[in-house]
């Protein structure tokens, strides 16, 4: 684990943020040091690129007539935002009260040493053969997967795939993911004039499009909280325990603020849909002037149940805007993104293997869960290897505040992330064909 460490701590000193606004020679960068990392394993490694920043496979064969284990991670990150938020610097790895803190510390670059460390446990004596593939535009959208999917695929088929991306339930709770959110991401632009005018002069009669914009947004949900846009499917979520006060403290919720919707707070989060707006473009507090502005815009984040296909949902939401325009403001709404979710069918001998791998590590078995955020990326794999068992794992615990200040890494949980994997090459290699 020491050297374990070492080489993660490398690598999250390297920037490697595939936003095209940053420097891009620093993914390169982070491409080549992982592809170094799988190299000296003894994997055959080539860097591929399909139109976007640089994926890494590497392939090892295991025993005759073996499984083959696919594990992914990724390298690319998010950016660090303000740097006065963190507590140290973003790239310089710092450890305080047993985490690890720094920009990919968690998400990702803890899932490709974890794959590197199940590697190195095994040493020469690989029980199954072994396919990683480190993608380095997660953060951006994956927009060239599907291409790579294409005229790669066939260097990816496996028995099983672990993709470690994802999040435990609680530190010393291990978790595996079975269900996640779909995504539409979408902007809409409200148009009420075809100049700005005087709001003295002619306010109170004519309409002016940020007052449109923030009517229209508010018809997206009813009084309790709960999505207003009609035909989108619900799903209950696991019972577990996670009470209110949990809630509260994971996301920072402010004494007084309620929660919203109904149902139980782990279906609100997990397998119900939800509407966030995320951005509005309009004149600032300090450059606005008395001006009735003539158009508007916002970016809006809707969760999807993960079985609802993403374009029903997006079609549903774009005739909910157009049809609630308010004052008979013109509305348009254009598509920025999708995803589709996935629900995991967790059964069979891998799913046996892997829980009983994390039960070895932890001392207690997993639990299954579902995240509300997106992997689109899942989906994706899943409809390329439909015949392969799926295991979303993951570095994370709740305080890791991965994409946020002071992202982190638990370091105890993190050695046993790395120890569930090995136990679970070694329980797969032993699985009879």
């Amino acid at each position: 684990m020491p050297q374990v460490r070492a080489d993660l701590e490398a690598l999250t000193r390297i920037p490697s943020v595939s936003l095209d606004a940053f420097d891009q020679a620093h993914v390169e960068a982070s491409a080549e040091a992982t592809a170094a990392l799988l190299r000296a394993e003894g994997l055959d490694v080539e860097i591929v690129r399909e139109g976007g920043r640089p994926a890494v496979i590497g392939h090892r064969d295991g025993p005759p007539g073996s499984r083959t284990v696919m594990l992914y991670a990724h390298h690319d990150v998010q950016p660090p935002g303000d740097d006065a938020l963190w507590d140290s610097p973003p790239f310089e790895p710092t450890e305080r009260d047993g985490r690890l803190y720094g920009r990919g510390a968690a998400d990702d670059k803890a899932g490709i040493m974890a794959h590197v460390a199940a590697l190195r446990a095994h040493g020469d004596d690989l029980p199954v053969g072994v396919t990683l593939f480190v993608e380095g535009e997660e953060e951006v959208g994956s927009d060239s997967l599907a291409t790579i999917l294409e005229r790669h695929g066939e260097k990816l088929r496996a028995d099983a795939i672990v993709l470690a991306d994802s999040t435990n339930w609680a530190v010393g709770e291990p978790a595996l993911t079975t269900t996640l959110r779909g995504m539409i991401r979408v902007v809409v632009t409200v148009r009420t004039l075809d100049h700005g005018i005087h709001s003295g002069m002619f306010g109170g009669a004519v309409p002016d499009a940020i007052t449109a914009l923030v009517r229209l947004l508010a018809t997206m949900h009813d009084d309790a909280g709960d999505v207003a846009v009609e035909g989108l499917r619900s799903g209950v979520a696991a019972d577990l325990d996670y009470p209110e006060s949990r809630l509260r403290e994971e996301s920072g919720l402010l004494d007084g603020v309620s929660t919203i919707g109904s149902g139980s707070l782990l279906s609100r989060i997990w397998t119900r849909p939800s509407i966030t707006t995320i951005g509005i473009d309009a004149p600032s507090v300090a450059e606005s002037s008395n001006t009735l502005v003539p158009s508007a815009s916002a970016k809006i984040s809707m969760r999807l149940a993960p079985d609802e296909d993403d374009m029903e949902a997006y079609a549903l939401l774009k005739a909910h805007l157009e049809a609630h325009a308010p004052w008979g403001a013109q509305v348009e709404v254009h598509l920025d993104d999708r995803g589709l979710g996935f629900a995991a069918d967790a059964q069979g001998p891998v799913y046996d293997q892997a829980r009983a791998a994390f039960a070895d590590a932890w001392g207690v078995p997993p639990v299954d869960i579902g995240v509300g955020g997106s992997i689109p990326f899942v989906a994706a794999f899943a409809e390329q290897f439909p015949e392969a068992a799926i295991l979303v794992t993951g570095v994370e615990d709740p305080d890791a505040r991965a994409h946020g200040a002071n992202e982190s890494l638990h370091l105890g949980e993190f050695e046993r992330v790395c120890v569930a994997e090995a136990v679970l090459l070694a329980r797969l290699g032993a699985l009879p064909r």
